[in-house]
């Protein structure tokens, strides 16, 4: 691991790596990240579109359709109060987490902390090289995890890229103890099936338990072949966190044959993934509740016990949802929001030739109770402004905004932005606000947009792939409620009881 201080101006076994001491040490021959495709959230090489779609591109911005290329467009209730461009890590940004005064962020080279204590503002605390996509990302107390799921060729920092068939590669959690902000310390590697695409904390006072989402992207894979239909489960002492180790792979889709049973995707199913795990999963804590978007599939689980979840209701959209991506609950843990990435990231979704159903979120309402809960469909989202041929845009990664008596979300849309909407009406969300850049691009389709936009203590921190970390306040009378609501740790995919 390279520690980069920025002045103010497969598997031989699975179990546990020990990070090796020294690890601080400048590895200054490490090698920058090359991530390897995956059908989700993949940074795709840019794509040459057709020369119709070029010069409608350039037709829109002239007639004031779209913004201009990089130009800046927000709604009236929406400031941008900063950006930071990315520095010494040049790969792809990705996921945010929040802890006290302090942001971090993932990017495919490795993670990012800011001080945020001052937002109009914000201060890099350290940067740490540590190449591995998509260096999904958490933190709870003095502990923060890092998702690796490219083939490595093991488990440190200092790792290099080597083909998936290769018996040593090295995929899955790395962890890292932030009680120094400025000197993060790599503490424990533990290896899963399949890596890790993403993670979530299921935390209790002595461990933090940990579900890990990957998924079965091809048969290159050599130990990561179908039936891949659960979730490998980490349990991390706190107190020793070098002793992390799986402890389970509960299965989610039981089932007969060589796919189990979740969705069997094409032929039978046409346009939609098939279901060979999870793609992301969030827990609300309060409620023993999970809800797992996976590939062709979404659940609902219980995690009364988090080292045996329990699946409660599984449904299928056949028709619109062609990936599975992301899950929202509402604070009263009777609505889920599903996201589809349509098109894994990287394609130009939000025009009208695609339309408002496909790309879109999906809003479930749960009726009934305990075990016999189930997810009910009322309607679709979608940002209501269509993009450039050459913009990637698709329903991404976002987070509650805390409001009692409201259901009310901000959420990534690549380059279509940043959304901030209300689903109080599960049948007829509509957005209030919204931010957004011109593409990066009106020749080909260059990858690049928000990953993530979450709300954190008064304001809306988006992480854009290529543009870097931004910040945002939403002056409406229908968040300002909000800003009474004071966190001091959020990891969006381990949702909190704001209220509590």
């Amino acid at each position: 691991m390279i520690l980069l201080r920025v002045p103010r101006t497969r598997r031989r076994r699975l179990g546990v790596a020990a990070a090796a001491g020294g690890l601080l040490a400048a590895l200054l021959t490490a090698a920058p990240a090359a991530a390897i495709p995956d059908p989700g959230d993949a940074p795709a090489a840019p794509k040459e579109v057709s020369r119709s779609d070029q010069a409608e591109a350039r037709e829109a911005i002239a007639a004031g359709e779209i913004p201009g290329q990089d130009e800046v467009v927000h709604s009236d209730n929406i400031r941008h109060v900063a950006n930071i461009p990315k520095d010494a890590l040049p790969g792809t940004n990705t996921d945010l987490a929040f802890q006290g005064r302090y942001a971090f962020a993932g990017n495919y080279d490795g993670f990012r902390i800011f001080d945020i204590s001052n937002p109009k503002s914000p201060k890099t605390v350290a940067q740490v090289l540590c190449p591995g996509s998509q260096n999904d990302i958490s933190v709870s107390g003095d502990l923060l995890f890092l998702s690796t799921d490219s083939s490595r060729s093991d488990s440190s920092c200092n790792s290099t890229t080597q083909p998936v068939t290769e018996k040593s590669s090295w995929e899955g959690m790395k962890v890292f103890d932030i009680s120094d902000k400025r000197n993060p310390r790599y503490v424990a590697a533990v290896e899963t099936a399949c890596g890790s695409h993403t993670h979530t904390l299921v935390p209790e006072r002595k461990n933090v338990y940990v579900y890990v989402s990957s998924y079965s992207p091809n048969a290159a894979y050599p130990d990561c072949q179908p039936p891949h239909d659960g979730i490998s489960v980490i349990k991390v002492p706190r107190k020793a966190p070098h002793k992390a180790a799986v402890v389970g792979f509960p299965v989610l889709f039981p089932g007969e044959g060589p796919d189990g049973g979740g969705n069997p995707g094409a032929p039978t199913n046409p346009g939609v993934s098939k279901t060979t795990g999870c793609h992301d999963i969030t827990v609300l804590p309060s409620e023993d509740l999970a809800a797992g978007a996976c590939m062709g599939d979404g659940i609902l689980f219980s995690i009364k016990d988090p080292e045996r979840p329990k699946v409660i209701d599984q449904v299928q959209d056949n028709v619109n949802f062609a990936f599975w991506h992301s899950a929202t609950f509402n604070q009263k843990a009777n609505k889920v929001v599903f996201t589809d990435e349509l098109g894994g990231g990287g394609g130009a979704t939000c025009n009208a030739e695609v339309g408002p159903n496909r790309g879109a979120d999906g809003i479930y309402d749960i009726v009934g109770k305990g075990d016999k809960r189930k997810l009910v469909f009322r309607s679709y989202f979608k940002i209501p402004r269509h993009q450039a041929d050459t913009e990637n845009c698709v329903a991404h990664n976002g987070s509650l905004i805390p409001v009692k008596g409201k259901d009310l979300m901000v959420q990534a849309w690549y380059q279509g932005g940043v959304s901030v909407w209300d689903f109080t009406n599960s049948s007829k969300p509509k957005e209030i606000a919204y931010f957004e850049r011109g593409p990066l691009s009106t020749e080909q389709n260059v990858t690049g947009g928000s990953w993530s936009a979450y709300y954190y203590n008064g304001y809306i921190y988006s992480n854009d792939m290529a543009k870097g970390f931004d910040v945002l306040r939403i002056d409406d009378r229908r968040t300002d409620p909000a800003r009474k609501v004071q966190l001091r740790e959020l990891n969006v995919q381990t949702q909190p009881d704001y209220f509590d």
